[in-house]
């Protein structure tokens, strides 16, 4: 038996590599839990000492069974539970009084899973489960699930038992093994993020499958795949709730335009992490990141040997975020001297015949697409890969193309993904052995490169700015005191709560506002007059407010008139599990209507703030539309900078929305501001 390395409390080795382990409600029969688990538990028999428990069977599969825990002859490392739940509680005091250290909760429906788990981890021992379809770990031997895997370099962990088998099952199929596997189910205890940090050092795994319905710290867990990305285990996301209708709307407008699935995105794109929508997208995947390098960015070429197939190649690139860009007049020139006349050079390109004159072209013109150093990936997409199979005297040149097609990766680094009208022959599997991933459909070549070029590293965001701490209040005015030492500029103005304080605004210009400072929507119960130009015009518009609204800090401020103005919305909000994250969008009253937003995990750099708002719609009215002079966009992503540090660094925030922000040519202003505590922020009401 192979020794292994004194443990901690908290080490989790013991669901990886246990010296001993235990089955409760091992059987023989085939369709049951306790046969798939006993049996494959006796694969690593080599390695650790392996019990069965029943109490109604003195054998399984050719071993001895004892009735009970209390009945071995030493204490196991790990117990899989795969009892009805209305035993598990007296099995797990058994073990507890044995000194296990590790129990494994295949069963589901248990009355109370916090209070097992908490029971289990006050006497040091973990708990990965309930309602768990088990652990895997092909390094040693460890086998405690329903079904067979195969070794390989995929590490999957699943919130769905089920789903995860899936997984692996769509991985055996594109000969893709498992380094280890985990179905967390209730995850009552042992987290994911745990699991995921216990990965860091698990040599076998190289790439991670994660599938998760539920982000609980979720902050930890971001940072963690993180540090896992940085270590060079990618992580592949999985999770559901796109379609979902059950956003949390807040009382801002920040809250109800941004869902769950928003954040979680936003998360991914912070931490490196790579989405995908479906399970076969995930494998994928990761075979892509197992195969190849990620793209460094979103630039691609287009080698087709057909127009039609690169046309429409160039617009579900188009639909992915992908740029087609337009290559240099040098390169252009180039690539039709090479090329028959009449050949598409600019990107897309079209070989127009010059892949059948000679099959070394299709090497030859991605060589010389790549380096020109002005695309970070390339795609080929047509008849290649079907020449072997249709004209079998022409497989071994080429294979030979294949091996060029690899070359060009290895020495570059940019990756080239093929789609490919033969995704079965012996080409397609010589390309993806010499690093070239060769996908059946133009989407899933594309979506390959999409998702992986979200591994490209975030830029780095700087020190904060320097982060206010003053004490919360409630209204404008108090979120103008927080903001402006900040650097966030707004109108001069004033406060006034009667009659008599409206002597001390007289040096105010005119035009003016009014505004009942502490609501938070006021336009709609008429809460804002502007344009107000005179004493008495003031004097009235004070009064018929005060008396409709009631007594409170109303708040007078000269109107901004400069020309050019373009109303931006700038806001944050704190997710309980995910964290902080930025919102820019359209702003002013329609804000809701536009729909155009953009968000980020906070905090984010200057060149990420301006980024989101060149990804608004309304990106055009920022950067001069019919001639209309562009607006201070530094000034206003100068602001989004400073917000997202505020949101990030105070954690007693809940949410910050500025709407509208005036952005003009001179700078930017806001003109109205809201900012929630957590308790308030969590408190706004549900869909």
């Amino acid at each position: 038996m192979t020794p292994t390395a004194t443990r901690g409390a908290t080490d989790l080795s013991v669901f990886s590599d246990p010296r001993s382990v235990a089955v409760v409600g091992a059987s023989n029969d085939p369709a049951k839990w306790g046969y798939w688990l006993a049996s494959g538990a006796l694969v690593g028999s080599a390695r650790r000492t392996v019990h069965f428990v029943n109490s109604r069977a003195g054998e399984v599969l050719g071993q001895p069974c004892v009735p009970s825990l209390l009945d071995l002859p030493e204490a196991p490392e790990l117990v899989a539970l795969c009892v009805p739940a209305a035993h598990v509680d007296t099995v797990v005091d058994q073990g507890l009084q044995r000194g296990v250290r590790g129990f494994l909760g295949i069963t589901g429906g248990v009355t109370d899973d916090s209070a097992l788990a908490a029971r289990i981890t006050a006497h040091g021992a973990r708990l990965i489960g309930t309602n768990s379809l088990g652990i895997y770990d092909a390094s040693s031997h460890l086998q405690l699930l329903w079904g067979r895997l195969t070794p390989g370099p995929l590490a999957i962990i699943s919130q769905s038992g089920q789903l995860g088998s899936e997984l692996a099952d769509l991985g055996r199929r594109q000969g893709l093994g498992i380094s280890r596997f985990v179905s967390i189910g209730n995850q009552s205890d042992v987290s994911a993020a745990e699991l995921l940090a216990d990965l860091a050092e698990h040599d076998a795994t190289r790439v991670v499958a994660l599938y998760l319905e539920s982000f609980t710290d979720g902050e930890t867990l971001f940072e963690t795949i993180e540090q896992l990305r940085a270590s060079g285990k990618p992580t592949v996301l999985l999770t559901v709730g796109s379609s979902s209708a059950s956003t949390r709307m807040a009382r801002s407008h920040t809250g109800s335009l941004t869902a769950p699935t928003d954040m979680v995105d936003a998360a991914c794109r912070a931490a490196g992490v790579v989405r995908a929508g479906t399970p076969s997208e995930v494998v994928d995947i990761a075979r892509t990141l197992l195969t190849a390098p990620p793209a460094r960015g979103r630039r691609i070429a287009i080698v087709g040997d057909s127009g039609g197939q690169s046309a429409i190649a160039a617009d579900v690139a188009s639909g992915m975020r992908l740029a087609v860009v337009p290559f240099s007049e040098p390169v252009t020139a180039d690539l039709a001297d090479r090329l028959p006349a009449g050949a598409a050079c600019a990107n897309p390109i079209d070989l127009a015949g010059a892949g059948e004159q000679d099959m070394g072209n299709y090497a030859a013109i991605v060589e010389r697409v790549v380096a020109a150093g002005e695309i970070d990936a390339v795609v080929m997409t047509g008849y290649f890969g079907c020449y072997g199979r249709d004209i079998p005297s022409s497989a071994a040149g080429e294979a030979a193309v294949a091996e060029r097609l690899g070359a060009v990766v290895s020495a570059s680094g940019v990756p080239v993904i093929v789609h490919t009208m033969g995704p079965e022959t012996a080409t397609a599997e010589a390309l993806w052995r010499c690093g070239v991933p060769a996908f059946g459909t133009v989407e899933a070549a594309m979506r390959a490169v999409a998702r992986t070029a979200a591994l490209s590293p975030r830029a780095v965001v700087g020190g904060s700015t320097g982060v206010s701490d003053r004490p919360l209040g409630h209204g404008y005015w108090a979120a103008r005191q927080l903001l402006e030492p900040l650097g966030i500029g707004f109108p001069t103005g004033a406060v006034i709560r009667t009659d008599a304080d409206l002597a001390g605004v007289s040096g105010l210009r005119a035009p003016l506002v009014l505004k009942a400072g502490w609501l938070e929507h006021k336009s709609e119960v008429g809460g804002v007059r502007t344009g107000l130009v005179g004493p008495d015009e003031l004097r009235d518009a004070f009064r018929d407010m005060q008396a409709r609204l009631g007594d409170g800090d109303y708040v007078v401020e000269e109107q901004d008139t400069r020309p050019g103005a373009v109303e931006v919305l700038v806001g944050a909000r704190r997710d309980p599990q995910l964290g902080a994250f930025v919102v820019v969008g359209a702003g002013g009253t329609e804000t809701e209507m536009h729909q155009d937003v953009r968000i980020e995990r906070a905090p984010v750099s200057h060149d990420i703030a301006r980024q989101m708002l060149g990804e608004l719609r309304m990106a055009p009215l920022l950067t001069g539309w019919r001639g209309r002079p562009a607006v201070d966009v530094d000034a206003v992503a100068d602001l989004i900078v400073t917000v997202s540090e505020l949101i990030a660094d105070r954690r007693d925030i809940g949410e910050i929305e500025l709407n509208p922000v005036r952005a003009t040519p001179s700078g930017a202003l806001a003109v109205d501001a809201l900012v929630l505590g957590v308790a308030a922020h969590e408190n706004c009401g549900q869909t």
